[in-house]
Parts: structure tokens; sequence; C-alpha cells
């Protein structure tokens, strides 16, 4: 068994922002591994400035991973506690060779073309006419869950966004979500919950910044609208320190990113864990190439939830990888008939 890994920059159609800045690039690695003929494939989704593993010995663990591949899935996964968007990339990968088709991952009805997901349509942050053409593109495609991401521009401009849906599409009709990425003050956190509350939201993600575990507690005790964590749940590593964090915030949600929590075994400690507490949860992507989404979109399906998935549509970049997902009224489906263009063996070796 051998594995190379392989660097490639995804370039965005139109500059996207989000609380932390404007984003026009993505890095993502690759890990192609090889046993006897057969090749798979793995995706490292990680987002520099977010990811815990954003380290300068990024580059080295892969190439660490790829000297030490034999020793398989479960060792690898192990060693790399710190490293959870390598976990998710080694996990994927192995899954990939070990599959009939090499993104053939979780067969299933999804994979058939009989079911599909339901997805929430993204609204990226931008001047007030940028979102609400966004608004107003996704409400027309037949999304009925949407997702804002609010604190980048002024809250009252972001407040008449909101009222602007309403006046359109009641709560029945369409529901809302909000992402703060960590945006407000601990101090001002829980007026403008009670002022985005009037909207009749579904919840809001990540209010505060992460490591506010008081204030996100006391925040969740008398929040007039549902919390959910997100950030909140990275470089959070044992078992025993993911029930601590629940035990202590008691949130409303938990929103789980393979890519940032240790890939699919990662995420399901986390869903053991939410159940147990009766908190609710949904999964998410985490601006992954449609190689990584197909990976979580196939997995997703096999966890019969069925709330809206965070599921990017892959049609950010200019520069991905065609393949069978297609979004249709606000529903992602894995069109069988519609080929991938990727050829694994595009891809050479970067170890040195």
């Amino acid at each position: 068994m051998k594995a190379i890994y392989h660097k490639y920059i995804l370039n965005f159609k139109r500059p996207s922002g989000t609380s932390r800045g404007i984003m026009t690039e993505k890095e993502t690695w690759f890990i192609i591994i090889e046993n006897e003929g057969k090749k798979g494939i793995g995706e490292c989704g990680i987002l520099r400035g977010l990811s815990i593993d954003d380290r300068p010995d990024y580059e080295a663990k892969l190439e660490w991973v790829c000297a030490n591949i034999h020793h398989g899935k479960d060792w690898l996964w192990e060693a790399l506690i710190e490293f959870p968007s390598i976990q998710f990339g080694v996990e994927m990968a192995f899954q990939s060779l070990d599959s009939e088709e090499p993104f053939l991952l979780f067969p299933s009805d999804f994979t058939k073309g009989l079911k599909s997901i339901v997805i929430n349509g993204l609204v990226w942050m931008g001047e007030e006419a940028f979102m609400k053409q966004q608004i107003e593109e996704k409400l027309a495609d037949g999304f009925s869950c949407i997702k804002l991401k609010i604190g980048a521009i002024d809250f009252d401009k972001e407040l008449q966004l909101l009222r602007f849906i309403r006046e359109h599409f009641s709560p029945e009709q369409v529901e809302i979500r909000v992402d703060a990425n960590g945006a407000f003050s601990k101090e001002l956190a829980l007026d403008k919950i009670i002022q985005l509350s009037e909207f009749k939201l579904h919840s809001i993600e990540q209010p505060i910044q992460k490591n506010s575990t008081d204030s996100m507690s006391e925040l969740c005790k008398i929040t007039p609208l549902p919390i959910a964590l997100d950030e909140e749940l990275i470089g959070v590593f044992t078992l025993a320190d993911k029930e601590q964090l629940l035990q202590k915030i008691k949130p409303q949600y938990i929103i789980l990113k393979p890519s940032f929590i240790g890939g699919f075994r990662g995420a399901q400690d986390w869903i053991t864990l939410a159940e147990k507490y009766n908190i609710g949860w949904w999964i998410t992507s985490a601006l992954e190439s449609n190689i990584g989404l197909n990976a979580i979109a196939q997995w997703t399906f096999l966890q019969h939830n069925s709330m809206p998935q965070g599921l990017g549509t892959g049609a950010l970049y200019t520069n991905n990888f065609d393949c069978p997902l297609v979004v249709q009224k606000g529903q992602l489906w894995y069109m069988d008939k519609l080929d991938w263009k990727f050829e694994i063996d595009s891809f050479q070796s970067q170890n040195r």
C-alpha cells in the first residue's frame, strides 16, 4: 500500500464574505491511496484561520501520513487527533479504496437517485443589494430553508433583509437560519438575539466567539431564539471533553462539519452525545470541493435526519470537479447518470 498527497486551490466565482473577511480562494489537499492497483481518494478540507489544524507543520503531517499509510485507517485516526481535516481525508480515502467505485462511498437510495437530501440555501455576506439578490434567487429556486450569514454589514440593514423576507414569506413557508460566526460581543449578544427573534427564525449559529463557555451557557439559558454551536466544537478532541462542553453550555443545536471535527467518526461521537442530551443537530459541509462534498452528502443521507442540512452545492468555484450532485428546488440529488470529470491519476505526488 502507498499514498501520495496533492495541494489544490479552489477559486471562488465571486469573492465570498464572512464575518472573518472576504475569501477569493480556498486551499484544499487530496490524499490518494493505492493498493494492488486500486485507488481511493480523500479530501483534507482545511480553512485557514478557522481550522484547528491550521498549523505550520500541516504539509509535513500529510507527508508523515503517506509514509505511515500501511498502519491503516483506525491507527491513523487516533494518531491524527490534532489534525481533524486530515483524519477526515484519510477516513474518506480508505472508504473510497474499499468501495466498488472510488466516488460511490456509501451506496443508498440517495446514490441510486431515488431519494434526495433537503438542504438550506446559503446567502453570503455582502452589500445589502447583493444579499437581497441572493435571497430572491434562493426563494425563486424553491428553497424552503435559507441561511443568512450576518455580522458583516450594519445590523439594522440585516434586520431589514429579514423583514423583507417575512413580508413575503411566513415561517411556515420559509425557515430562516442565521449564522453570526461569533460576530456579536458578549455585552450586546442578547439584545441582538431578541431583535432577531421578532422574525421567527429557526436558530442562530455561534452568536459570540468560541471559548466563552460561561457567557454562551448563560445565553442558551435565556435566549428567545434557539442557539446552535458551530465553531465552539472545533478543537474539542476527546469524548469526555465533548460531553463536558455540551453539559456546560446546553445548546439547543449543534452543527457538525466533518472536516473540522474528525470526519465521520468524530461527527458520530457528537451525534451520540447530542441525542443523549436531547440536543438537535444537523450536518454541514465546509467549502470542500465536490469530492469532499460527495462523501459528506452520501454519509449524511444515512443518518436519517429530516432537517434541512447545510450541504453546499459546489457551484461556488470556477475550477471545481463536475460530479453527479445536482440541486433542484432546495433538494440535493445524486444523478447517477451524470459522470464525474475527474481523473485520480491526474494528480502527481507532492511528497518531498
